[in-house]
């Protein structure tokens, strides 16, 4: 019953209509090369390559709930956060670099200064935490209990809905002997590997001033199953895509004081953590020229058809090519650009694009990824 409710609700909010905030701006997430992916370690030297340019600081956000909208105080809390990915790999890695004139860490529970991040990796938008459920009475809820379903409780909500189709960590910062997050919801294999990990580097003592460097990464889930990770579907991080992407700083400020000093957000919305129409848009860059070859052969292909053998070749060489050469290994060859072929026979082959231009000549070859059995 639970699972179909599940899937019943998740198809429901992912084919609602969304918008994202601060439609003016879209920020941008770094490309880091292949052989160059960060460390998780606290330290900052593995993304020395990422240009400041990339960087979200505390001019951006807004705080929303305590009336001091852009006015910035940096010798009271100073913050700049760097996203990265890796085309490949489905992973949102972060670089938040904090100063703090008062570290808030040693209370029990969440009374801690707080790096919130949502992610909403197919841009499915809608709610995703179990208040902001439209079928569910809460104090929160807009509208007459006549207009609301008795039969979907908060806990149906919770274990059907919280987190599902967008996902939202609580991070410590630090954490002190917590876990480095809180994932809302019951999908808690999103915070752990090999889904996420967490890295810190600080010297300070609750109370005290100081410089925290906190690196990580997530997996972004267009659907984050209840029933485990075996049920859960990635979000697929293609390069130039959209994502629903933002973050709120909770600061503190006095460790026996209930209320906070500020709620930094880059959504400029209050309600962005439980309501992903209200994220921003955050674009996956493509690797930078600096990173390219500037000539060089490459290519991929599909089996079209496995009874006929029929495969399609696909040409992704860079640089200005005026002509190419294909060896599919069993005696045929081509000079299309994106040729097809029929393989005469069942096998392993060994298949080689050959691409000449102005600045030379470059070979690619894969040996028995072609395998037609």
């Amino acid at each position: 019953m639970r699972r179909t409710l599940v899937v019943f609700i998740a198809v429901l909010f992912s084919s609602s209509p969304f918008a994202l905030e601060r439609k003016d701006v879209t920020f941008r997430i770094f490309q880091f090369p292949a052989n160059q992916i960060p460390r998780v370690d606290g330290k900052v030297d593995d993304w020395a390559l990422v240009p400041d340019s990339y960087a979200v600081g505390m001019d951006q956000l807004m705080d929303t709930e305590q009336g001091h909208g852009m006015n910035h105080d940096t010798k009271n809390l100073d913050v700049k956060v760097k996203v990265g990915w890796v085309k490949g790999l489905n992973r949102l890695y972060f670089l938040y670099e904090g100063f703090d004139n008062y570290w808030d860490f040693a209370a029990q529970g969440l009374h801690n200064d707080i790096f919130e991040v949502v992610v909403d990796g197919d841009l499915s938008g809608g709610p995703l935490i179990d208040i902001y459920h439209r079928d569910v009475w809460t104090p929160e809820a807009v509208g007459p209990r006549s207009e609301l379903d008795p039969r979907v409780t908060r806990p149906d909500a919770h274990f059907a809905f919280h987190g599902v189709h967008a996902q939202n960590y609580h991070i410590f910062t630090p954490p002190g002997d917590k876990d480095w997050t809180m994932a809302w919801g019951c999908a808690q294999y999103t915070k752990e590997l090999p889904y996420a990990n967490a890295a810190y580097d600080y010297s300070f003592k609750p109370g005290e001033s100081g410089k925290l460097v906190l690196e990580f990464w997530i997996t972004p889930f267009d659907y984050a199953s209840c029933d485990g990770p075996q049920h859960a579907v990635e979000s697929q991080l293609k390069e130039n895509a959209l994502i629903g992407l933002s973050w709120c700083l909770i600061d503190y400020d006095d460790v026996n004081a209930r209320g906070r000093v500020g709620f930094w957000n880059l959504s400029h919305k209050q309600t962005f953590f439980g309501n992903a129409d209200q994220l921003v848009g955050f674009q996956l860059m493509p690797l930078e020229a600096r990173f390219q070859k500037a000539f060089q052969a490459a290519w991929t292909f599909q089996v079209v058809d496995m009874s006929k053998r029929l495969v399609a070749f696909k040409d992704q060489s860079a640089g200005n090519v005026t002509a190419w050469k294909w060896d599919f290994g069993d005696g045929g060859s081509s000079t299309e650009q994106n040729p097809q072929h029929t393989f005469p026979r069942s096998g392993d082959f060994v298949v080689t694009l050959e691409v000449t231009g102005p600045q030379g000549t470059s070979r690619f070859q894969r040996v028995w990824d072609v395998s037609l059995r």
